[in-house]
């Protein structure tokens, strides 16, 4: 048996023996209610720092130097690192937040209680995604309690605002916490996710100009141009309702153009998942009147959630929509002279695409060991978007590999137990092929 073969033999043993505490944390965390305030805002809910703060000590307990700092007001991220060679480092990342419970009377069991129940464990972020936190720290720590010291630097990343577009992930990048690969722990039922595709939102404003819907007959029906013909107004709507039809041709070709093989055909689409339209530009961007119909309305806002494959870039889809735009209003004798503008990054929200190779060294890794202890995984790529996409823009190798559960986003969400400890045991013998034995 190798010194690696041996290492990981040890530390999956570990990990057996002690399988109660990855658990137990699992436990902890989901008791601690982290809601985005984003999404609702309720102190008694909004507990991010605390829950932080059951971490940190932990972190250090294994060995870890660990930093706190607010990536958004009040909102801290949590990174601890133990030192080493920055060739084989690895970042091991979960986010802490979570969404809102919806209806209590839905729920079957407390929402915050971290219950378990028929080798399940319940409550809001269990499975999406504290179990998968939890079974980082808990890889690491079955390391150095086995007396393994790795060659290379290995870090875990608990950061929050991922359900709101992955900010807290974001800041990291930017404060360059980065190493050359690494693991979220995200739900993937033991499949491994080398791949996902990328997000933009973004709005496309259409002016039009306004005018009494009693003369809208001015504007639609052939008139005469004589001398005291009011000027017709130009229905923004009816421009948006146009332009959205172009495309959805638009978008049909962009599926037919390129594939990838890990994600469906025509993952990258375009939905429109906000209109705003009324009379008067507002500086906030939307239109001032909305509620009365009888204006014809000079302001038309459409705000794009825009997916794109893993083999594409930002740029080259930000140039081709671009170009559809001006193509098509190209069609119209208005738009040509006051065209439709375009704002990329709504929110400040852009995830870059993750296309890690399915050979990649770390991918392999797990695979294999996912085998040894269960089913043969599914390498397939993302279908969403989550953190793995902030690091994957800064030249990290990423990948995606956590529990089985069910109810994320909805209700009685859970974590299946099992599969929380082989996940456990999976990460930890990745961490040793990646980062190495000294």
């Amino acid at each position: 048996m190798s010194e690696t073969d041996a290492a990981i033999a040890a530390v999956q043993a570990e990990i057996e023996a002690d399988r109660d505490w990855v658990v137990q944390l699992t436990q902890k965390m989901v008791q601690i209610p982290t809601v985005n305030p984003k999404f609702q805002s309720d102190p008694s809910i909004n507990r991010e720092g605390e829950l932080q703060a059951l971490l940190d000590p932990v972190l250090q307990a294994e060995g870890f130097e660990t930093e706190q700092w607010d990536a958004l007001p009040g909102r801290p991220n949590l990174v601890g690192e133990r030192a080493g060679d920055e060739d084989r480092s690895l970042i091991l990342c979960g986010h802490i937040d979570v969404v809102p419970i919806g209806a209590r009377s839905d729920w079957s069991v407390e929402p915050f209680g971290g219950e378990i129940r028929d080798g399940r464990l319940y409550g809001r972020g269990a499975v999406d995604m504290k179990s998968g936190v939890a079974a980082c720290i808990a890889a690491a720590r079955a390391i150095r309690r086995s007396g393994i010291d790795l060659v290379g630097r290995l870090a875990v990343h608990a950061v929050v605002d991922e359900e709101a577009g992955g900010f807290g992930a974001m800041d990291a990048v930017k404060r360059g916490k980065l190493a050359k690969a690494v693991l979220v722990a995200e739900p993937t039922w033991g499949d491994i996710l080398p791949a996902e595709g990328g997000l933009e939102w973004v709005r496309v404003t259409i002016r039009g100009r306004t005018a009494h819907a009693g003369w809208r007959y001015n504007e639609v029906y052939p008139q005469r141009h004589t001398p005291d013909r009011l000027e017709p107004g130009v229905n923004a709507i009816d421009l948006a309702a146009r332009f959205m039809q172009a495309m959805r041709f638009y978008e049909l070709d962009r599926a037919r153009a390129r594939e990838h093989p890990l994600v469906p055909v025509g993952l990258n689409t375009i939905n429109v998942g906000v209109i705003h339209g009324g009379a008067g530009l507002g500086e906030n961007g939307l239109p001032n009147v909305m509620t009365n119909p009888a204006i014809i309305p000079d302001v038309a806002v459409l705000d794009l959630d825009m997916k794109f494959l893993p083999n594409e870039s930002s740029a080259e889809v930000r140039r081709d929509f671009e170009a559809f735009v001006h193509h098509f209003a190209q069609t119209d004798a208005w738009l040509r002279d006051h065209p439709p503008t375009v704002q990329w990054e709504l929110g400040g929200l852009h995830f870059p695409a993750m296309n890690t190779p399915v050979d990649h060294p770390l991918v392999r890794s797990l695979a294999q060991h996912k085998a040894r202890l269960g089913k043969t995984p599914e390498i397939r790529g993302f279908v969403a978007v989550c953190d793995a996409a902030h690091y994957a823009g800064a030249g990290v190798d990423g990948v995606i590999f956590g529990p089985s559960g069910d109810g994320f986003h909805g209700v009685d969400e859970y974590v299946d137990i099992e599969s929380l400890v082989e996940t456990t045991k999976v990460i930890a013998a990745s961490i040793i092929d990646w980062c190495g034995v000294r």
